[in-house]
């Protein structure tokens, strides 16, 4: 089952249905405080790790943080590879990781990368896995988007976060995606928090701008964690959108899906667009109308995160 997160969880303070959560939202809290007291041991590698995880739950640009980082890596000539938690629902996301590098894939995340440590892979970059506490990984960033942030501050159901924001308090990296939006207030948040952490920031460019005509007008659609985010980019890089649809995340697409939006596009007498991510869910369908956006990770501070990165591989 698709489910759209709740609008109300976005809001800039909380409203009257947060509140109402709120009780619930403090119990799921306790359990989580309760099961971390209980000794798990963590299992360590030899192959190194760096997780690529969020507190803000979906749309927070892990899979593009993961794929620069990785790179970022090759560059260096480190052999690094992907490590992904099998999920139905995330087989686009796999798609888009394998045609950029090696995928270790399974129902356990300590499998995959023991499958990666035995074919003797330098770096394993976890897309996801903040939350896994069976694993110690030797770098860990956390990822936000500028638009969403932290919603309205609170934790599942109440909001949108997977664990109190003052947690940052104990890791070392986050990475804001976005487009540099509310950036400096979001940092005096963050630096309020963890006056040490280090903090990176990265704006999606598009890749392929030269297959669209500017003086067309554009009905977008997308089904991801941050579909405000895409319309951002699109729109700041001068693609008249005559309309945007909205699916909830990982959205599985039905012939009668793709019907209306042809419809509505000839309606609007627009040319239709997606992400990259949506395309790959057509699979079956692959209509000659709908065609993608295909978007990079630009790094503010690369050499910062380089450095970053190349020096938890060889000190830990």
């Amino acid at each position: 089952m698709n489910l759209k997160k709740p609008k109300f969880w976005d809001y800039k303070k909380p409203n009257i249905y947060a509140y109402c959560l709120q009780p619930l939202a403090y119990i799921l809290q306790i359990i989580n405080s309760v099961k971390l007291l209980v000794k798990i041991k963590k299992q360590k590698f030899k192959i190194k790790t760096i997780c690529i995880g969020n507190i803000y739950i979906g749309g927070t640009g892990k899979t593009s943080l993961s794929i620069k980082i990785n790179e970022i890596l090759n560059s260096n000539n480190i052999r690094s590879c992907f490590i992904k938690k099998f999920y139905n629902s995330q087989i686009d996301e796999k798609k888009i990781l394998e045609k950029r590098g090696k995928v270790f894939s399974s129902f356990k995340r300590i499998d995959a990368i023991n499958q990666a440590e035995n074919e003797k892979f330098d770096v394993a970059i976890l897309d996801d896995g903040l939350q896994d506490h069976t694993l110690k990984c030797d770098i860990n960033f956390v990822c936000f988007n500028n638009l969403n942030w932290v919603g309205n501050g609170l934790t599942i159901p109440a909001g949108p976060l997977r664990e109190s924001i003052k947690n940052l308090k104990k890791y070392q990296h986050i990475f804001i995606n976005g487009n540099n939006k509310y950036l400096s207030d979001i940092k005096k948040d963050i630096l309020k928090i963890n006056p040490n952490i280090n903090i990176h920031v990265g704006i999606y460019q598009p890749l392929n701008l030269h297959e669209f005509d500017k003086n067309d007008n554009y009905l977008a659609f997308s089904g991801i964690g941050n579909h405000e985010t895409f319309i951002s980019m699109i729109k700041e890089y001068g693609l008249n959108i005559s309309k945007d649809i909205e699916f909830p995340d990982h959205y599985e697409y039905t012939d009668r899906d793709i019907e209306q939006i042809i419809d509505q596009a000839n309606v609007l007498k627009s040319k239709i667009i997606t992400t990259e991510k949506d395309y790959l869910r057509l699979e079956n369908y692959k209509p000659k109308e709908i065609k993608f956006i295909k978007s990079t990770l630009k790094i503010i501070d690369e050499k910062k995160l380089i450095n970053t990165i190349i020096k938890s591989n060889e000190t830990n």
